[in-house]
């Protein structure tokens, strides 16, 4: 029988070791199998910054589970999050909540699928996100930490366990963190939260339920045509979760290098890039 350890009653001494309170994180099921940093009552308040520690902000799951601000902190905390992260963090578990996002769905499923987390506007450079080289692997404390935090949230406080209510065949890496920013200042057309609708100057998070990664590569294509017409035939690759949605369902996402993007932008703007894709990526029957 799966058993949720209640972060709310869950508490832990600044006396007691790093070593103990990791052996007894990990016992209880809280972790991801890393190091975690002590959920300690100061490093709690200090991520908490003011906010009422029982106000709900949302319920995730499968199983229900209420988001207070304390469970988060917690969550933020453990992950190794500074209190600037936090809004972050809140603005994301707000996303997923939303039922057209189907969380429930995601954290069920027997496929890999994962919240990723994109960011946009003024708070990548107040939080030192990485939108440039290597902003999907390791190095960057705001990458690397916040995802963690929002995948120890859907856990801990939604219930999904992997084995129990997570059934995932395999899983994939973005289920320890999955987060990075577009990289606005180098992309030719307008940011993706603009086209949403948001101000420039205004900070979004995006949530996109993300299925792994597959790496497009071409170092031969001279033409703007001829690095869409790749990443099309590439967007149809047989058994992929995208390959099942190819009769007009669906919503690839496709992060595109400075390079690459900059060759597309000579020739195509950004909706005619995007209805080339939609054209030309299909199977025949």
């Amino acid at each position: 029988m799966l058993h949720l350890t209640d972060l709310d009653t869950l508490k832990i001494e600044s006396a007691d070791t790093f070593e103990d309170v990791n052996a007894l994180l990990y016992r209880l099921g809280v972790t991801d199998g890393l190091p975690v940093v002590p959920p300690t009552a100061s490093r709690i308040e200090a991520m908490l910054n003011g906010r009422d520690p029982d106000a709900v902000i949302a319920q995730l799951p499968p199983l229900r589970g209420r988001a207070t601000m304390h469970k988060l902190a917690m969550c933020a905390v453990m992950a190794g999050c500074r209190a600037e992260y936090f809004p972050i963090i809140l603005a994301t578990i707000e996303a997923v909540a939303q039922p057209e996002f189907n969380l429930y769905g995601i954290q069920t499923t027997t496929g890999n699928a994962t919240p990723m987390i994109l960011l946009n506007g003024p708070i990548i450079d107040q939080c030192n996100v990485n939108a440039g080289a290597n902003a999907l692997g390791p190095g960057i404390q705001s990458n690397a930490t916040i995802g963690r935090a929002v995948q120890f949230i859907l856990k801990n406080i939604g219930g999904a366990v992997p084995g129990y209510t997570d059934k995932a065949t395999l899983g994939q890496p973005g289920k320890y963190t999955f987060c990075c920013a577009e990289n606005e200042g180098a992309t030719p057309w307008e940011p993706l939260h603009v086209t949403r609708g948001y101000p420039g100057e205004q900070s979004t998070v995006t949530v996109i339920g993300t299925s792994g990664i597959v790496e497009v590569v071409d170092s031969n294509s001279y033409t703007a045509t001829s690095v869409l017409l790749t990443l099309a035939h590439s967007m149809t690759i047989a058994g992929t979760m995208g390959g099942r949605y190819l009769l007009g369902g669906g919503e690839p996402l496709l992060l595109i290098t400075p390079e690459h993007a900059d060759l597309i932008a000579q020739d195509y703007t950004r909706h005619q890039a995007q209805q080339y894709l939609f054209d030309t990526a299909r199977l025949p029957l």
